[in-house]
């Protein structure tokens, strides 16, 4: 019954596509695929990836970053970003690297990019990491006291949600 439901998904999503509609199905949400190209190369190959159970949680996250940026809704960012954290999380998890003593997603992109741990990432990548977290996730992961509400463009959010698939699809692969 699952299999004929992927393939009826498939199916969907290609006479979607076939038809210039620009809508996408995945787990459960009807979302707006406007890039045929990003379709193809990010979005289809990161929902395959993150279809097995250990993958819950990321799929869960990105879902919703992804529906909160089709509804024009603030902090898709954040949510693309926790699917980013809690990849970063398993992987550290299934190596042995975690310690117990990270605080946050830098510590478990500190624990990929350990020597001792044999690079799994290099500098640069966690570099990149590093400022994806500070700059498209502090400001919505965190209350903003008097300064004013942090928002992003809806081109801003898609690239922060595609930028987090890229990363994910990246980390998967390696392992």
């Amino acid at each position: 019954m699952n299999k004929m439901f992927e393939e009826a998904v498939i199916e969907l999503n290609e006479r979607m596509l076939r038809a210039h509609f620009p809508l996408s199905y995945h787990r459960g949400f009807i979302q707006i695929s406007n890039d045929a190209t990003v379709a193809a190369i990010v979005e289809k190959p990161f929902w395959a990836l993150v279809s097995a159970p250990l993958w819950e949680n990321v799929a869960i996250d990105m879902a919703r970053a992804v529906d909160l940026r089709d509804n024009n809704k603030r902090d898709a960012s954040l949510y693309a970003s926790k699917a980013l954290e809690s990849t970063l999380k398993i992987i550290s998890d299934k190596k042995g690297w975690t310690t117990g003593h990270e605080v946050g997603p830098v510590n478990y992109v500190n624990n990929l990019v350990s020597k001792n741990n044999g690079r799994f990432i290099e500098v640069w990548e966690q570099e990149s990491l590093h400022k994806l977290f500070s700059d498209a996730r502090s400001p919505f992961g965190h209350g903003p006291g008097t300064a004013p509400m942090p928002s992003m463009t809806p081109q801003q959010a898609s690239w922060a949600i595609e930028v987090s698939m890229s990363w994910i699809k990246s980390l998967i692969n390696r392992l």
